[in-house]
């Protein structure tokens, strides 16, 4: 059987081929893939900038220097996973509904052939749909959500879908657990108290940005984990979780935000957690810094999670018996 895996940079120049992510194959299959990269390049959702529909295509082009093997996890990506890039889903620009249509359409037969989907967006209203796809197959979900903004107000100019709405919608459709939802990072002008506190209204754990300063990566890691718990998650990586000073090209930034590191961190400390699907969401090349900057943060928060898939198939030695 044929495994998916990159082109090796040590015998083909980088800068050559079609941009795939991280030059895996583009192979729209599920036979012998373990996971799929996709383009959801869906950015009408936005209430302030727009362009994010250029997200996945500049994130596959800062990819091209990710390498297989991950030190911190001491694990070589290929050595366990077989992967493709996907290619876009065919999004309706201005018509979000119909791209929502769209999009779980062309996630649902990843989701039952057992594919883990790697989303690359757009912005941040897409997620309704991955989550309808992934909810199908998996039933309602937890969530892990690394973000600036809690994206569960009820609407934005009288419209219900919005990337600031997702969150609430999800749960109105049931595709979430509340029980078993984190949010990470919040921080930011509000237009009320009630904002922060209708997450925690719906049974959200949400950890404020200043909190979790003070509680420190292994703390914040340690509650993602207990929320979680073992059932089928979902991770969604907002760029905006990182301050612009590392993320200036996405929609909505917030100062106050967090390190490439920090996001490095947190992501290394879910191991063994049941994700079954994951995104990266809100990049925007035409603000990004110079050396896209913006674009190579969203390439690794996306390999890093290809890294957790890989971790939880790599063998790990039993704990010896108190017996």
């Amino acid at each position: 059987m044929p495994r998916y895996v990159p082109a090796n940079s040590l015998e083909s120049p980088r800068f050559t081929g079609v941009r795939t992510f991280m030059r895996l194959p583009f192979a729209q299959t599920t036979a012998d893939v373990d996971f799929a990269v996709v383009g959801l390049p869906f950015d009408t959702g936005a209430t302030w900038r727009v362009g994010t529909r250029f997200g996945p295509e500049a994130i596959r082009s800062m990819s091209a220097m990710l390498r297989p093997y991950h030190f911190a996890h001491d694990v070589n990506l290929f050595d366990h996973l077989s992967g493709v890039d996907y290619g876009d889903a065919a999004v309706v620009p201005g018509f979000i509904e119909h791209s929502y249509e769209k999009i779980e359409a062309f996630l649902q037969p990843l989701h039952e052939a057992g594919v883990t989907p790697v989303a690359l967006g757009g912005d941040h209203s897409i997620v309704l749909a991955e989550l309808r796809a992934a909810a199908r197959k998996h039933g309602p979900l937890g969530l892990a959500q690394f973000d600036a903004h809690g994206d569960v107000w009820d609407q934005y100019f009288g419209h219900k879908y919005t990337h600031g709405t997702p969150i609430r919608r999800a749960m109105e459709e049931g595709l979430l657990d509340g029980s078993r939802v984190i949010q990470v990072g919040m921080r930011g002008p509000l237009y009320e108290p009630h904002d922060i506190q209708q997450a925690r209204d719906f049974g959200f754990e949400v950890i404020l940005a200043d909190d979790a300063r003070a509680l420190g990566t292994a703390q914040v890691v340690e509650h993602i984990r207990r929320k979680v718990g073992g059932g089928a998650a979902f991770l969604s990586f907002d760029i905006d979780f990182f301050d612009p000073a590392y993320a200036p090209g996405t929609g909505t930034p917030e100062v106050g935000g967090f390190s490439g590191a920090d996001g490095q961190q947190l992501l290394r400390g879910l191991t063994g957690i049941n994700f079954v699907a994951f995104d990266v969401v809100e990049v925007l090349p035409a603000y990004d810094g110079p050396g896209q900057i913006t674009a190579l943060l969203g390439a690794n928060m996306a390999w890093e999670m290809i890294a957790l898939l890989a971790w939880r198939r790599k063998p790990h030695p039993r704990p010896l018996s108190s017996g």
